[in-house]
């Protein structure tokens, strides 16, 4: 395809068509809630004895799906299934391949919002939160579409009188995709997305809380045509199904989001050498982040406070990319604190079903748990100054909270608490901020408020962030504009929606032919 990619924009809701259209797509998936959603293997449904109910975290009695679990014969017949299909998908045109992408990414447009309202539904999205997710799986599509066709072409080599070489990317074989619930459309359909492209067939294993929405992908993918087998569907415990799938001789990789413990277990069990395993399984890790916004004396501080409340509180802060620390110069302090004080008072926290709702609900009754442990050990380590309570018991709400005068390597300084909690540090000099930000055992964002140059300039060189953005927010990253990954304990630096992410999923094959 030789139209240029351009990011998928993103839908104003101060327009009234646009609002009915969303409240048309609300009603529509509000009818189709409490249906059953079976396994997927080789394009055939599959029911078990057991199943799980995704419910609404908004509204903990709703339930939005119920969705059948498999076991580990279901996922040995799923893994056979993967394998025995790449024996022709790895051969499919490259462009063909990438054609089934381009039609998915035209038919999501076309229900953009139908598939938001399933994640306000059972992700407790809030609007503008749900509208930027299926923007952004859009855009993966888009994305690595072109990506692949432009490593399909031929690669330059340095010529040499007498032999004809030629440099190709073939895929790596059955991939074992398993996606994180926060971005539960847009980040599972990219991973499974450019494993597909690629020429890889998958067994896709979805987020236990947000599974539903991954059979919709699903649903899609069937439409436009995919072959049967290339992805396969596998709701399952990850303990039982999970582990299975990743110790299996005939996986090739595993593309993996979520937590560092998750992911360094994933790491871990791949490493072993499973009998009559013929590689060495490749594994592509993004496992979270303990991201800071560090605020120089010298700078615009209504910048800084607006940067600071979106990133910290955008969707109850349950992103990898959130801000969790804000790290401000004692000359500013004070005044940043109160900014962001004010700016969060005015968030609105409610039902996502609602526009008006700028804040909604953590995803289960786990994160719940864990975030307001968090928060009793924050009472002790610093000064709550806002927030520290729940909300409507009906679902899963924490107010936004703010903690300040923290110590740097307090346990809500270091450790990802994965919701509404931010922690206030105050820096003695702009070399200290960058000290401090660099004080985790993560580096996945990051970001400088500042109208010093030298100061950013500094940070460009010691900020220790895979993307480190300046003056503007930590959240947010864009498909080909952001490619986005961290260092450290966040992951393997895969660099989503940018031009190497295919390579990752592909092995590069060099043919020469002397004449």
């Amino acid at each position: 395809m030789n139209i240029p990619f351009v990011n998928e924009p993103f839908t104003s809701f101060a327009v009234p068509a646009n609002r009915e259209a969303f409240e048309n797509a609300l009603r529509k998936v509000e009818a189709e809630l409490g249906q059953e959603y079976s396994i997927i293997i080789g394009g055939q449904k599959i029911t078990s004895a057991r199943t799980l109910s995704s419910v609404n975290p908004a509204y903990k009695n709703q339930i939005v799906g119920k969705i059948y679990q498999a076991d580990q014969e279901l996922a040995e017949q799923a893994i056979q299934t993967a394998a025995e299909t790449f024996r022709t998908w790895k051969h499919t045109d490259p462009h063909e391949r990438a054609r089934y992408l381009y039609k998915a990414a035209a038919l999501m447009r076309r229900r953009k919002h139908e598939f938001s309202a399933w994640m306000v539904y059972e992700a407790g999205k809030t609007w503008p939160e749900a509208d930027a997710d299926t923007a952004e799986a859009i855009d993966f599509m888009e994305f690595y579409a072109r990506e692949m066709q432009r490593l399909s072409e031929p690669q330059p080599l340095t010529r040499i009188a007498g032999e004809d070489n030629e440099l190709s990317y073939i895929p790596l074989g059955v991939g074992i995709v398993i996606p994180p619930w926060n971005f539960p459309l847009a980040i599972m359909a990219g991973m499974t997305s450019a494993a597909l492209v690629s020429g890889n067939t998958v067994v896709l294993k979805p987020a236990s809380t947000t599974p539903v929405i991954a059979a919709k992908f699903m649903e899609l993918l069937a439409e436009v045509g995919v072959p049967d087998g290339v992805v396969n569907y596998l709701p399952g415990p990850g303990s039982e199904v999970g582990d299975y799938l990743v110790d299996h001789a005939l996986t090739r990789f595993i593309s993996f989001t979520g937590s560092r413990d998750v992911g360094l277990r994933i790491n871990e069990r791949a490493a072993r050498t499973a009998p009559g395993q013929k590689w060495i399984k490749r594994v592509i890790a993004e496992m979270g982040g303990k991201d800071s916004i560090v605020v120089d004396n010298d700078s615009d501080l209504e910048l800084a406070a607006e940067s600071i409340t979106a990133s910290a509180f955008g969707f109850s802060g349950q992103k990898c990319s959130a801000c969790s620390r804000a790290i401000i110069h004692k000359d500013v302090y004070d005044e940043v604190l109160q900014k962001v004080i004010e700016r969060t008072k005015l968030l609105s926290m409610g039902s996502p079903l609602e526009v008006g709702n700028q804040v909604g609900p953590v995803i289960d009754d786990k994160a719940y748990a864990k975030i307001t442990e968090y928060i009793e050990i924050g009472r002790g380590e610093g000064r709550l100054v806002l927030g520290g309570s729940t909300g409507n018991e009906a679902g899963y709400f924490i107010e936004p909270t703010i903690i300040a005068d923290v110590d740097p390597q307090a346990r809500i300084s270091q450790e990802e608490i994965f919701g509404p909690v931010l922690a206030f540090i105050k820096a003695e000099s702009f070399g200290d901020a960058l000290d401090i930000a660099n004080n985790t055992d993560y580096g996945l964002t990051g970001a400088v408020i500042s109208r010093n140059r030298e100061h950013l300039e500094q940070a460009r060189r010691e900020f220790f962030a895979g993307n480190l953005y300046f003056n503007r927010k930590c959240t947010g990253a864009l498909v080909g504009t952001h490619p986005f990954g961290g260092f450290n304990m966040s992951g393997t630096d895969s660099k989503a929606g940018g031009r190497d992410y295919l390579l990752l999923f592909t092995q590069a094959k060099l043919v020469s032919e002397k004449y």
